[in-house]
């Protein structure tokens, strides 16, 4: 159903008063109620709306991606709790601007009893010594500090900032909560374009909030381009799906080759594997190239996990996860990215075992947390053989017994001094051949 904004007797056209200010900046939330999504820690009953509310908060560091409402959340706070807000960047700002800010705070907060509150969009590309200026002045509550940031903070910010401020994350706005956004920026007569005639098709706004991805400055702007762009039939300035279309340039796939979204979906490839989904498992193979990350770097993971989860049960997945990193290598890119789906859905396909794993790990254990055990007399080379007998080692105890002199190659014989276990092998695909040829082995050491 098409949606008509404005009155009939307003004119058509823009206020003069917003003609130099872009309509995401003219549409940034004043109060909590007008934030779109982030209700995981707005809404009511939630820890920081209480903190907010109850106005006892100190210092605040906010993370997620672009276009989530960072800096928008921060001014909200200052306004909802009567304190005056300061901004600095961590590319552009330096320690003499902290220092300012800060002088200035301690001002209002000695002369008018207000505080303030220093937003610091960026905060991990303060270097340390910029970080560590504002420690002191957190502690006596000079400035109440809240930073932003892209990046994981428990990575890249001082661990005495981080210690000392609550950590937020904030999630891509989902579509349904972009929608009522871009609506209201339609209806606001005051911030949007609620003094124009405009018909927005329901699919053409949703067709915005889907491909904005979460990321509600872009949805804004692609509104605010179809609606000065398109010109208007009889007054009404129509926008359709076709406009919205053209509005919005294709998304660049939400990706950091060094942050969270490149550890999460290598997480969520490597995870899908060993849960055995080929669909998702190519989702997010797809995600990782067409966000450029490194092929070999994918090439890698796949031949630990043909180790690592597949192993034993299917020892030809090794073979192809190799076979597939030295053909990328051969083939370069678009090309190569077939053998890395190729050995993906193999992978992922396969019968599962990570027995060889564990086992190494359990080995690795006992040598951690225990004392190294001495090699069997009839293993060690010969010269040390020879070390042994002129010791006065019976020459019995150090007889080796060659396997392949034995039916079948086999003969029952000690190799660990206590007889441990490590590798419990399972009945996954060719693994089940591996464990009844064990079972034969051990019953001839009972014989």
């Amino acid at each position: 159903m098409d949606s008509l904004f404005a009155p009939d007797d307003q004119p058509s056209e823009m206020m003069s008063s917003h003609s130099g200010e872009p309509l995401a900046a003219r549409m940034r939330p004043k109060t909590l109620e007008e934030i779109a999504g982030q209700q995981h820690i707005l809404a009511e009953g939630k820890l920081l709306r209480r903190a907010i509310e109850a106005d006892r908060f100190t210092s605040l560091i906010f993370y997620g991606p672009p276009g989530t409402g960072k800096t928008t959340l921060a001014s909200v706070i200052a306004h909802t709790t009567g304190s005056r807000f300061e901004s600095l960047n961590g590319v552009e700002s330096n320690v003499a601007e902290i220092r300012a800010k800060i002088e200035a705070a301690r001002t209002y907060q000695t002369l008018r009893d207000q505080t303030t509150v220093l937003f610091i969009d960026e905060i991990h590309r303060f270097n340390k010594a910029q970080q560590d200026t504002l420690l002191p002045h957190l502690e006596r509550g000079t400035v109440r500090f809240i930073g932003a940031t892209t990046h994981n903070p428990y990575f890249y910010v001082n661990s005495p900032l981080v210690s000392r401020s609550q950590i937020f994350q904030l999630e891509p706005v989902a579509t349904p909560d972009l929608v009522p956004l871009l609506y209201r920026a339609l209806q606001d007569e005051e911030r949007g374009f609620g003094k124009m005639k405009i018909e927005a098709h329901d699919e053409a706004l949703h067709h915005l909030a889907e491909k904005a991805d979460g990321d509600a400055r872009k949805a804004l702007t692609a509104l605010e381009l179809a609606v000065l762009t398109t010109p208007p039939v009889d007054d009404t300035v129509i926008i359709d799906l076709a406009i919205a279309e053209e509005s919005i340039q294709e998304k660049a796939v939400l990706y950091d080759s060094d942050g969270d979204q490149h550890y999460d979906t290598i997480s969520a490839f490597i995870k899908s594997i060993r849960g055995s989904d080929p669909d998702a498992a190519l989702y997010w193979l797809a995600k990782m190239l067409h966000a450029g990350e490194d092929p070999r770097f994918i090439a890698r993971r796949l031949v630990i996990s043909a180790s690592e989860d597949i192993g034993l049960a299917d020892s030809s997945a090794l073979q192809i996860a190799i076979a597939a990193q030295q053909a990328f290598e051969f083939l370069g890119m678009p090309e190569g990215r077939i053998p890395l789906a190729h050995a993906t859905v193999h992978l992922a396909t396969a019968p599962k075992s990570a027995s060889a794993y564990k086992a190494l790990g359990f080995a690795q254990e006992d040598i951690k947390n225990g004392a190294t055990l001495k090699v069997p007399d009839h293993l060690v080379t010969r010269f040390r053989k020879k070390i042994a007998e002129q010791s006065g080692v019976e020459k019995a105890a150090m007889n080796y017994l060659y396997s392949h002199d034995y039916e079948g190659n086999f003969t029952p014989q000690a190799y660990l001094p206590e007889g441990r276990s490590y590798y419990t092998p399972t009945e996954n695909g060719m693994e089940k051949r591996i464990k009844e040829r064990l079972e034969h082995w051990k019953s001839q050491f009972e014989d």
